[in-house]
């Protein structure tokens, strides 16, 4: 475990497998967040599991997580690690397999490294600045645009139909999860991914994934999450984000998918 792509893997590996004791297990204690989102002991846990373990190897990088880190370090500066314990809480919950462990390196704000792994499905999908991205160690990349081909998928959230007016010509389909709905598109299964209010450890790792599966990805309006802001607290800080095959796909959802107040 020399780099840090090394030590993500291992640790999303590591915390994925141990989260397997409690996946869809009835007695697990869960609560509603602020923002209506389901958080469980196990979500606690695998983020302490993760944070502590990095803590011990890399005690002068900074750490930013979903459940117990969200605020960053005023400077930002050098290295540092966004984690979800568990991208996909419900699912995890309620039994589906779409859920996993996404843990991502960053340097002076950038990610560099990402580790995605999703236990039951046993995909774990990486990805390294300039090294291309790979899912179980075989190299990926999105969809190839074929113009005579009448089927693509559009991967989605499901906030995206109540809060948008969408025009996408593509089959949607609801994984649940903001990193797979991300990955999906990094392997080619789907032409275009939409979250509407991602955290910015949803997509950390499928902001470089992406893009080293040959991919765009950005924001649906103007600006971008990185390099990351000092001192701030990103629990409060959502973003619509789009993820496609190519520049051209990405531009043209930007028209096809507008909030609901401008089209009224």
């Amino acid at each position: 475990m020399n780099s840090p792509l090394d030590q993500a893997v291992h640790l999303a590996r590591q915390t994925g497998q141990r989260l397997l004791d409690y996946y869809h297990e009835p007695s697990l204690a869960a609560r509603r967040k602020p923002d209506r989102s389901w958080v469980t002991e196990a979500d606690l846990l695998a983020d302490e599991w993760i944070a502590r373990s990095l803590q011990e190897r890399f005690p002068s990088d900074f750490i930013l997580s979903e459940e117990n880190h969200p605020t960053s370090p005023v400077a930002i500066e050098g290295g540092g690690w966004i984690i979800d314990p568990i991208d996909g809480t419900t699912n995890f919950m309620l039994g589906l397999p779409y859920w996993g462990v996404l843990v991502t390196y960053l340097w002076d704000g950038l990610p560099q490294a990402t580790a995605q792994y999703f236990p039951v499905l046993e995909e774990l999908y990486c990805a390294s600045e300039g090294g291309g991205a790979t899912l179980n160690a075989r190299p990926i990349q999105v969809e190839q645009l074929i113009p005579d081909r009448g089927l693509s998928v559009f991967a989605c959230c499901s906030r995206t139909y109540k809060r948008y007016t969408v025009t996408i010509p593509y089959k949607a389909r609801i994984f649940g999860s903001a990193g797979y709905s991300m990955c999906s598109v990094a392997r080619g299964v789907a032409r275009l991914g939409f979250e509407a209010r991602a955290k910015i450890w949803d997509l950390a790792g499928a902001w470089l994934l992406v893009q080293e599966a040959g991919g765009e990805i950005g924001l649906l309006e103007d600006g971008a999450p990185f390099p990351l802001a000092g001192g701030a607290n990103y629990t409060e800080i959502n973003y619509a984000v789009l993820a496609g095959a190519s520049l051209e796909t990405l531009q043209r959802a930007r028209r096809q998918i507008l909030p609901k107040a401008q089209t009224a």
